[in-house]
C-alpha cells in the first residue's frame, strides 16, 4: 500500500482558495481542502505511488506532491482544486496542451485522470526556476522557451480562445473596480476590444501557455533532445503570441517598482520582449495593460489591496 504524507496544505493554496470572491467557488474549495488527505491517499494507492513531500509554497490552484513510481522513477502528482473553474476541465486542457508540446519546451504528462482533476507529471527541479537567474539571462531563456510553445493548436481542441477567456474576465472587471481605478479599467477594456478587433499580423492563432512567467519555467535534468528549461503549469489558450508576452512583461514586479526610472524600464522591457520575438510592440503593450488591470481587479475582489495597487501602478506606466 502506498504511503501517505501527513498533509498540511500549503498556506498559499489555502489563502487563494478561501479568498474566492463568490460563495459557490469558496464552498467547493473548502470541501476540497477538507477532503484533500483522503484524495491524495486514493491516488497514491491507485497509481502505486510513494509520496516524498508536498511542494511548498506551491501554486494557488493545485496541490503538488513529489512522488516515486513503483519502479522508483521520480514524478510529481498534481491535484487541481475547484478554484472557480471545474478542475476536470482545467486538467483536461492542461493535459491537451502538454501532450501537444511533446515534452519540447514543457513538462511531460506521465499519467492522467483529467475527469477527476489529477495529473502525474515528470519531475523537474522545482527549486530552480528562471527566477533564480539574473534578470537578463532569465529573460533570454524565457524567450527561448516560449518560442517553442507557440505551435499550431491540436486538431479538434477543446481550449478556450483568448477572446472567450477574456470575455469572462471582463464581467468581474466591471463590478470589482479598485478605488480611483475607473480610468485604467476603461483603458484596459478598450485595449482588449482593440486587440480583438484588429487581427494579429503574425497570422493564424497559436497554442499559448496562458500564464507564462519566469517562475513557470523550471530546470530539467539533462537528457538527449530536451531543453535545459521547461515550462510548467499552463493555463492554455489559443490566440496571438503577444498575449503570452504580456504576463512575462511584469515579471519581478517588486524589483521593478523598487528601481529608479521604473516607468521607463517597463516600457523598455515591453519593447525588448516584443522585438526579440518579432511581435508588434503595441500589441504587447496593450495586452500587458489589459492583463495587469484584470489581475488588479481580481486581487481587489479577493481583498488583496496591496497587490492590486502595485498592478495598477504598473499598468499606469504603460
Amino acid at each position: 500500500m502506498a504511503s501517505v504524507l501527513p498533509l498540511d496544505p500549503p498556506q498559499r493554496l489555502v489563502r487563494a482558495l478561501t479568498a474566492q470572491p463568490s460563495a459557490e467557488p469558496a464552498t467547493a474549495a473548502h470541501t476540497w481542502l477538507e477532503g484533500l488527505s483522503a484524495l491524495l491517499g486514493r491516488w497514491l494507492e491507485r497509481w502505486d505511488l510513494t509520496a516524498e513531500r508536498v511542494v511548498t509554497p506551491g501554486g494557488r490552484s493545485s496541490l503538488l506532491v513529489l512522488v516515486r513510481q513503483a519502479d522508483g522513477t521520480p514524478a510529481a502528482l498534481k491535484l487541481l482544486a475547484p478554484d472557480g473553474a471545474h478542475a476536470p476541465v482545467r486538467a483536461a486542457r492542461e493535459q491537451e496542451a502538454l501532450t501537444a508540446w511533446h515534452g519540447l519546451g514543457a513538462v511531460r504528462v506521465l499519467r492522467a485522470a483529467p475527469e477527476e482533476g489529477v495529473l502525474l507529471l515528470e519531475r523537474l527541479r522545482r527549486e530552480v526556476s528562471l527566477r533564480s537567474l539574473p534578470e537578463a539571462k532569465a529573460t533570454l531563456e524565457a524567450v527561448s522557451v516560449v518560442r517553442r510553445l507557440w505551435v499550431p493548436p491540436p486538431c479538434g481542441h477543446h481550449l478556450e480562445t483568448v477572446a472567450e477567456h477574456t470575455a469572462a474576465e471582463t464581467r468581474l472587471m466591471r463590478t470589482a473596480v479598485p478605488p480611483d481605478a475607473e480610468p485604467l479599467v476603461a483603458a484596459a477594456l478598450e485595449a482588449r476590444a482593440t486587440m480583438l478587433a484588429e487581427p494579429a499580423p503574425e497570422g493564424d492563432p497559436v497554442l499559448l501557455h496562458g500564464d507564462f512567467r519566469q517562475g513557470a519555467v523550471l530546470a530539467a535534468s539533462a537528457a538527449e533532445g530536451r531543453a535545459r528549461w521547461l515550462a510548467v503549469g499552463p493555463d492554455p489558450l489559443v490566440g496571438e503570441p503577444a498575449y503570452d508576452l504580456a504576463r512575462l512583461a511584469r515579471d519581478r514586479l517588486h524589483d521593478l517598482m523598487a528601481s529608479t526610472g521604473a516607468a521607463a524600464a517597463t516600457r523598455r522591457r515591453v519593447n525588448k520582449l516584443a522585438d526579440s520575438l518579432d511581435v508588434p510592440r503595441e500589441r504587447v503593450r496593450q495586452w500587458a495593460l489589459y492583463r495587469a488591470v484584470e489581475s488588479a481587479c481580481r486581487h481587489h475582489a479577493s481583498g488583496n489591496g496591496r497587490d492590486a495597487e502595485m498592478l495598477l501602478e504598473f499598468a499606469a506606466w504603460l
